[in-house]
């Protein structure tokens, strides 16, 4: 793993709670809606780029040709692996976005989900996507929406130099579309949520925000960026 690889601590630290937090993320399925609005996998090369333990993974494969995942993290990169275990069709990389392991013009649709929040620094990352990605296939970087819903407001808080604009701007000059879309987590038990709060935020924070949120919903906005290529 190179330099260039900014670790995860929620995931890459606890990665068992994390997996509470992917089953409690956008249980209606409306992100889902929108790539495949955009552009339908179905019968696709897709590349998850930053698989961590593999959760979207056998999702994608119940109706595309291929896919991989490709992770930085050697101890995700084995969850990815048993977890793909006997599907046909799917396989686990390790390796980083601005080094794909694939050759040219190998995938039709890219998944990124939080691996490029900071806009500026991941400009490899976005090269290999003009490498990697077949003429008439598209990208999607899925971001937090830090301008608003109850989770942005938490995310914003927690990373007060976060600046949203610049972000955006960032993919709009390289030629990104955006949807905004509102979501939100979904907890079977207030315990989850509370565990998963508490991966995401400082101590501290993460205690304000308990006790000023019930319950075990928090709506949640985000940014679906797209590129075709």
């Amino acid at each position: 793993m190179s330099g260039s690889v900014i670790p995860s601590p929620n995931v890459w630290n606890s990665p068992d709670v994390y997996e509470l937090e992917n089953l409690a993320f956008d249980r209606g399925g409306l992100l889902e809606a929108a790539v495949r609005r955009t552009h339908d996998w179905s019968g696709a090369d897709v590349l998850d780029v930053g698989c961590g333990t593999g959760f979207h993974l056998p999702r994608f494969a119940e109706r595309a040709r291929s896919v991989t995942g490709v992770e930085p993290h050697p101890p995700l990169l084995r969850r990815a692996l048993h977890r793909v275990r006997g599907i046909d069709g799917v396989r686990v990389l390790h390796g980083e976005a601005g080094a794909l392991p694939l050759p040219d013009a190998s995938v039709d649709v890219v998944h990124a989900r939080w691996a490029y929040f900071f806009g500026p620094g991941c400009e490899p990352g976005l090269a290999e996507l003009d490498r990697v990605v077949r003429r008439g296939g598209t990208a999607f970087v899925v971001d937090n929406d830090a301008t608003r819903s109850t989770f942005g407001r938490w995310f914003q808080r927690s990373l007060p130099r976060y600046d949203a604009v610049a972000v955006d701007r960032f993919f709009a000059r390289r030629g990104w579309s955006v949807q905004r879309l509102d979501v939100a987590w979904e907890f079977e038990r207030r315990e989850d949520l509370e565990a998963v709060v508490g991966i995401e935020f400082p101590p501290r924070q993460a205690q304000e925000i308990l006790a000023e949120h019930a319950g075990t919903r928090v709506d949640y906005a985000v940014v679906l960026r797209s590129r075709e290529f």
